[in-house]
């Protein structure tokens, strides 16, 4: 990886490695397995039902290559911190220009407080996984989960601002 490229091009792939959408990220750091990355939502408002994702808010990306997800922290414009949305994926593909990840659909929402919410699994339940990719999915799903309840970084943020 190229340590001074201060500009990547996130992808987000499905399950079957299928580009679903692609944008802008800034490199904050490298690391060996890791990188973090700061983007935004540039879209129209969309609610969740636990969550608005709006226009203006910062969200801090980690990627991992040797991690079966990632996370995205959200901040609200004004700094508030909205919560965390990990996505269950295949280990990161990360170049000096690229990051790409392949989401298996199953998702942790964990709101400021630290409740946490599975999303999609039915839609999990439903890909066409090997065993060993389903077994991977459901350890990195409880990885999360224990990182919540222990409070380790990311999860340890809680503070407004960054």
């Amino acid at each position: 990886m190229d340590p001074t490229t201060t500009h990547v091009t996130v992808r987000k792939l499905d399950h079957a490695g299928r580009q679903v959408t692609a944008y802008p990220g800034r490199v904050l750091r490298r690391d060996g397995h890791t990188i973090v990355l700061r983007t935004g939502w540039d879209r129209a408002p969309l609610d969740l039902g636990f969550v608005v994702l709006e226009p203006g808010d910062r969200w801090t990306e980690y990627f991992y290559t040797d991690r079966w997800y990632n996370i995205f922290e959200i901040r609200a414009s004004d700094g508030r911190l909205k919560g965390w949305y990990c996505n269950v994926t295949r280990p990161a593909r990360i170049s000096a220009r690229e990051v790409a990840a392949e989401d298996l659909a199953l998702d942790l929402w964990v709101a400021p407080d630290g409740e946490c919410r599975v999303l999609d699994e039915d839609e999990f339940a439903a890909l066409p996984l090997l065993p060993t990719e389903r077994e991977a999915a459901q350890k990195a799903l409880a990885e999360l989960q224990a990182m919540v309840a222990q409070k380790a970084a990311p999860f340890d943020r809680r503070h407004d601002g960054d």
